[in-house]
Parts: structure tokens; C-alpha cells; sequence
């Protein structure tokens, strides 16, 4: 446009371009890099919005594009939804949505690439931060010490067998909470207070899926979904039984945090591959089917599993 050996153009082509002919402007290698980078400078650079608008992938994105950051303030000029710069809770909290807007859009993934999106805003922002790591660190010592109780008392087949069975037990209870609590979306009351409470337990990982410190469950809010099945499990099972057993499960959910995360960001081999696409296509593909995150087994046998030709949820368009 600008090249005078090719051809000089009017001021009022440039008018023409900018109100109804301007698609994007193409990144220059710098700004390549820094779209591709992992975002820990948190520079945005404007470019062509396709390329890195990530609400409208019907298939899991490739791996580069899954560290795109997004543009949030177009992101919100076009959807209206949420602004990624502004705390996220109380934007739930005052809002008035309908329930099908909010589910469609929390479950339009957005990457908001320096560091975590502001969810309190507030002294209560860091509960809401995990590390993966503090998962394993946290709760390791308490499930051996658990283990321990039970096992110092028993046979150790009696012990094996039951932290078996609470390990097995898990496998089911991930699945459950994931797809019943977790996904109650389309049964959520239509109010804001629900759409608060959805997005805290889950809403903002769909919502912000690669924020690496929103892939674990916060020790606090795994204390509280925890203890009712502690209370259950040790008040329908003998001591030394129950402790072994909760033990069993309570590694499962230590694995399955962990694993959660190395789906998201780790490299992963080949036995791991089918987990990672599954797990992927739950969150770019299709919120209502996969849900499944150690294992896929509860998925086949309920027959929630993610196959090619499954409709895609992201087609309709707000």
C-alpha cells in the first residue's frame, strides 16, 4: 500500500481500508516469537484476530497455538462476556446472563498468557493459585501417615486388598464429581449466585485452561470436598479398614491432580497420548463428553466417550 514503485494510493483508499477492507496486519518475526512465546512477559502484539482467537476451535489446537495468548480486549468487544484485565468473580457475581450465554461462553477457552487472570482481586488472590507441586508436597505425608494407621494393624493382604479397593473407588468418584458436580452446567439454577459458585469450582479452568496455576485443586477447597467422604468412609468401615482404604483413594486423587496438570503442560509418552487427547478434546472440542482424566474406562463403559464425528458444541456462535 505504502510501496510508491508499485503504486501510490489516495488518502481515500486508506479510509476505505480502514472501515471495511482491514482484516489484520501481518507479525513481523519478533512479533512471531513473542506470540509463540510462553507469555511470561506479558507484551500483547495485535495481529490478524483469526489467528489467535482460540473460542472457535472445533479440534484441539496445536500445540504452538495452545500457548497464543489471547487479545482480551477484543475477546470482550466481541463477546461480551468477561475482561480478562478486571477481577473475574465479581464480573459473575453482577452479572445478567442467561445460564445457555454463560455456559456457552465459560466454556470458550481463552488464554490470558502473563501469568493468572485476576479472579478475587484481592487479599484472597493468592488461595485461589496452586502449584502442581504443592499437591504431592501437601498431601504425600498425610496419605502415608493414613496408610500407616491401617496397615501397621492388619495382614498385609487385607491391607493391600483394601487399598485397592479405595484406589478403584476413586477411578469412579473422579469420574462422578467431574461429569455430575463439576458439569451439573445445564441443570445449574438460573442465577448469578450459581453461576459464581460454577465458575469457582470449575467454570474458570474451562474458561482459562492452560493457567498452570488453576490445574490443581487448591488444599483448601480439597479439604472441604474431601471431608464428606472421609466421614463416610470412616463411618461405615472398621478403623484400621477405613484407613487403608481411604488411603487407596486418596492417592488416586493425588494422582489424578497430578496427571491433571501433566495433560495440560508436560511432554507426555505414547501410553499417555490417548489420556492427553481425550482430555484436550473435553475442553476444545466437546464439554459434555470425556470426562474422564486418569482413565477413560468410566467413559466407555457410560459410553461418554470423544470420537471423531462427535458434533461439535463450539459451532453455534453468539
Amino acid at each position: 500500500m505504502a510501496d510508491p514503485d508499485s503504486h501510490s494510493h489516495s488518502e481515500s483508499s486508506y479510509e476505505m481500508l480502514n472501515e471495511s477492507m482491514l482484516i489484520g496486519y501481518l507479525a513481523t518475526k519478533e512479533e512471531e516469537l513473542e506470540l509463540l512465546s510462553d507469555g511470561n512477559t506479558g507484551k500483547r502484539v495485535e495481529v490478524v484476530q483469526d489467528t489467535i482467537d482460540l473460542t472457535e476451535f472445533g479440534e484441539i489446537p496445536t500445540e504452538e497455538l495452545l500457548s497464543v495468548r489471547t487479545d482480551y480486549n477484543h475477546d470482550f468487544e466481541k463477546h461480551k462476556f468477561l475482561d480478562l484485565s478486571k477481577p473475574l468473580l465479581w464480573q459473575v457475581m453482577t452479572s445478567n446472563w442467561t445460564r445457555e450465554f454463560y455456559l456457552d461462553q465459560v466454556h470458550r477457552p481463552r488464554h490470558y498468557g502473563k501469568g493468572s487472570a485476576p479472579l478475587f482481586g484481592n487479599f484472597l488472590e493468592p488461595l485461589s493459585l496452586t502449584p502442581w507441586y504443592v499437591v504431592p508436597l501437601v498431601w504425600l505425608p498425610v496419605n502415608f501417615y493414613i496408610f500407616y494407621q491401617g496397615f501397621k494393624n492388619l495382614p498385609l493382604l487385607t491391607s493391600g486388598f483394601f487399598w485397592l479397593v479405595g484406589l478403584s473407588a476413586w477411578s469412579l468418584i473422579e469420574y462422578s464429581m467431574h461429569r455430575f458436580l463439576f458439569h451439573l452446567d445445564y441443570h445449574l439454577p438460573q442465577h448469578q449466585l450459581a453461576y459464581t459458585l460454577h465458575f469457582l469450582l470449575h467454570g474458570v479452568h474451562h474458561y482459562l485452561p492452560m493457567d498452570r496455576m488453576r490445574l490443581v485443586m487448591p488444599p483448601a477447597l480439597f479439604s472441604i470436598l474431601c471431608l464428606p467422604f472421609y466421614k463416610l468412609v470412616f463411618a461405615i468401615l472398621p478403623y484400621n479398614i477405613a484407613c487403608v482404604g481411604f488411603a487407596g483413594g486418596f492417592l488416586g486423587y493425588i494422582g489424578y491432580d497430578v496427571t491433571h496438570y501433566s495433560l495440560h503442560h508436560a511432554k507426555l509418552p505414547k501410553f499417555y497420548q490417548e489420556l492427553k487427547t481425550n482430555h484436550l478434546e473435553h475442553h476444545y472440542k466437546n464439554f459434555q463428553l470425556g470426562f474422564g482424566v486418569t482413565s477413560v474406562f468410566w467413559d466407555k463403559v457410560f459410553n461418554t466417550v470423544l470420537h471423531p464425528g462427535d458434533v461439535d458444541v463450539f459451532q453455534k456462535k453468539i
